[in-house]
């Protein structure tokens, strides 16, 4: 267990698909109801149903940050391919000041291709995302860091960039990296904060010992980084794994289950409305016994 991750987290991420004032209430909802985060998405059309609804996911966050007091917020993940890194950092510093200090910024490297295609968005190809992530990356935390910036990449060029006002949270917002390779594992382990990634138990445990040896080759202590799992009950229910939203004891296996593979956050789809008494169940029952649990 690590000291990032010493109490387990719960949160829950919503699809932007659903009218304005319904997401607002659910946000209240889940924040009433003492879950620690909740999270949007950053798509451009709901990748299950790209002909529906969908908000885009910083100005939907701003505007919910408003409804809410408490809970922690963020996209899961951001799409590194449809902003510069400097916008998104002053859309985060935006955010955190909107908030009052409770962003989590989420950052991954991008992957829907149709959506890059129907809006005629570049989208390259695995490498080339791989290595813009990093130098986005550490273009965000340098300018959320210091007064100013300067950086010469590969991809982005800044000359004495800066965002102001300075962020809330100090040093800067916590960083959400999206990652499930080796390779962006590697970025993790040197600048995240929360480490996020969707997998079976078999893949979120292979990619725990990665990030694990990867802190240890940069003399990180691995325990700085908290390790987060995003779940939704269609991609389980193939794994063979229950519903989590179906019963308090299909939450407690499902969480069980990826506890033993390293997982200290759990940030899972919101359960439909015919399953909204369950995650009251839960958050009654099982969420106060295994965050006690944690602490022991």
């Amino acid at each position: 267990m690590s000291d990032a991750g010493s109490r387990l987290r719960f949160g829950i991420c919503t699809d932007q698909n659903l009218p304005f004032e319904t997401l607002a209430e659910r946000w209240r909802y889940f924040e009433r109801l003492g879950f620690d985060s909740v999270w949007d998405c950053d798509h451009l059309n709901q990748t299950s149903r790209p002909t529906g609804p969908y908000f885009e996911g910083w100005t939907l966050l701003a505007a919910l940050a408003q409804r809410t007091t408490r809970i922690r917020i963020g996209v899961l993940v951001s799409c590194n391919t449809f902003r510069h890194p400097g916008l998104l950092a002053q859309a985060a510093v935006t955010v955190d000041h909107v908030s009052n200090g409770r962003l989590e910024l989420g950052l991954g490297a991008g992957y829907a291709e149709g959506e890059h295609q129907r809006f005629g968005i570049p989208l390259p190809p695995a490498g080339d995302r791989r290595r813009a992530f990093h130098e986005a990356v550490r273009i965000i935390d340098s300018l959320l860091r210091n007064e100013t910036t300067t950086f010469h990449g590969r991809y982005y060029r800044l000359e004495g960039a800066y965002v102001r006002p300075a962020p809330v949270q100090k040093p800067r917002p916590p960083l959400t990296l999206g990652a499930h390779g080796p390779r962006m594992l590697r970025i993790c382990a040197a600048y995240a904060d929360t480490w996020n990634s969707s997998g079976s138990i078999a893949e979120m445990r292979e990619r725990n010992a990665i990030l694990d040896a990867h802190c240890a080759d940069i003399g990180r202590d691995p325990r700085a980084v908290r390790r987060s799992w995003y779940g939704w009950a269609s991609k389980m229910e193939a794994q063979g794994m229950p519903d989590p939203w179906s019963s308090v004891g299909a939450f407690d296996d499902v969480v069980g289950r990826y506890r033993e593979a390293g997982v200290e956050e759990f940030i899972i789809d919101q359960p439909r409305p015919e399953q909204f008494p369950v995650l009251e169940a839960v958050v009654a029952d099982a969420l106060p016994r295994l965050r006690s649990a944690s602490h022991g």
